[in-house]
């Protein structure tokens, strides 16, 4: 039987290449803003306490109304300072009267102590009660001085403009001199501080920019700060940096920065949680990818995706800088031109060939939000 001779088989088609998205990298300008969680905090506070002891006659303020300073808040009882003023009054009228009897005497013995008529030891005597008297007549005023002080101070007066809150101490309450409970609480609203923990790291790393030329200043809005509230919306006014602490906290770390903002209408309360966004400055050659080309390997180091100019797949370290918006900055790795794998990062390995498919930003980030 003859034999019959094997066919050869044909090889399996190849596969086409696999269809992948990509951007490409144009270095552009970019606004950078560093958002810091921190708290606001009162312009002016000023816990009333009273200067003199004794019992509250009467409250004369509304509960959370807007105070003037010099307003009356409280009357304590002025009764005993009102006859300890009087007494020092009249001493000081006692002291005067004798001042003159003695300052009379004392002009009669001058003529006669330059005659010899009257000693001169008593002369002396004269002259030495009569500077005493002056004491005592310095001490007296001195002593109604002090008095009077006391007995204003039984009307407890705001020493700031602000709003003053609940009620501390109720009328017959009695207070005393230089007790730790305020009696009263008055806060200034309008300006009012907000006060944000920065990272020494943040802080070296955007001196370090804003020195080698690659962050500059935006100008009279370069201390410009917005503010975020604990519901997410925007406060409408813009605050301003005023001071930085000059020591870093060692425990944290952290260097406390301080904005002011204006507060007319009082929405801001100290206390409240809120988010700083304090504008660093442009970048101008910024070289940022979607979120979704960033990869790591198994060191963690990130990496990219890129074409070569025989499109295929290659590796490419970056590294990173920050988050900004859907997209992460990139400070060294890609230049101008690159072109970064943004979609099918999954079916393809470095060395593959592929047929690219330029992205728009609008699809690169629907990629990345799916």
């Amino acid at each position: 039987m003859p034999l019959v001779g094997c066919k050869k088989q044909a090889p399996p088609p190849a596969m086409p290449p696999q269809s992948v998205g990509f951007v490409t990298v144009h270095p552009h300008a970019l606004v950078l803003n560093t958002s810091l969680p921190g708290r606001t905090d009162a312009f002016e506070q000023a816990q009333v306490r009273p200067q003199v002891g004794g019992v509250i006659l009467k409250r004369a303020f509304e509960q959370g109304a807007d105070v003037k300073a010099g307003q009356l808040l409280y009357q304590i009882n002025p009764a005993p300072f009102q006859a300890a003023y009087d007494q020092a009054k009249a001493q000081l009228l006692h002291a005067q009267a004798a001042a003159l009897s003695i300052r009379a005497q004392l002009d009669r013995y001058k003529p006669l102590a330059a005659a010899h008529a009257v000693s001169r030891q008593d002369y002396d005597n004269t002259l030495s009660s009569a500077k005493e008297a002056e004491a005592d007549i310095a001490q007296a005023k001195a002593n109604v001085e002090s008095a009077g002080v006391n007995l204003a101070w039984t009307q407890v007066r705001s020493p700031i403009d602000g709003r003053i809150g609940r009620m501390l101490v109720t009328p017959g309450t009695l207070v005393t001199t230089g007790q730790t409970t305020a009696i009263a609480v008055v806060t200034r609203l309008d300006p009012i501080y907000v006060d944000v923990n920065l990272a020494t790291s943040d802080m070296l790393r955007l001196r370090r920019e804003l020195a080698n030329g690659q962050l500059q200043k935006t100008g009279d809005n370069a201390a410009n700060v917005g503010l975020t509230l604990e519901d997410d919306s925007q406060y409408e006014h813009k605050g301003a940096l005023k001071l930085s602490e000059v020591v870093v906290d060692p425990s944290t770390g952290t260097l406390v920065m301080r904005a002011q903002f204006p507060n007319p209408d009082h929405l801001l309360l100290p206390g409240m949680y809120v988010h700083a966004q304090i504008a660093e400055g442009v970048n101008p050659n910024a070289i940022t990818v979607p979120q979704v080309a960033l990869q790591r390997n198994s060191k963690g180091d990130p990496y990219v995706l890129v074409l070569t100019g025989e499109d295929k797949v290659a590796i490419c370290l970056v590294q990173v800088d920050r988050a900004v918006g859907g997209d992460w900055l990139i400070s060294k790795g890609l230049k101008e031109g690159d072109r970064v794998i943004v979609e099918g990062i999954q079916k393809i390995r470095p060395g593959a060939k592929v047929k690219p498919v330029e992205q728009t930003a609008d699809r690169s980030s629907a990629a990345h939000a799916g």
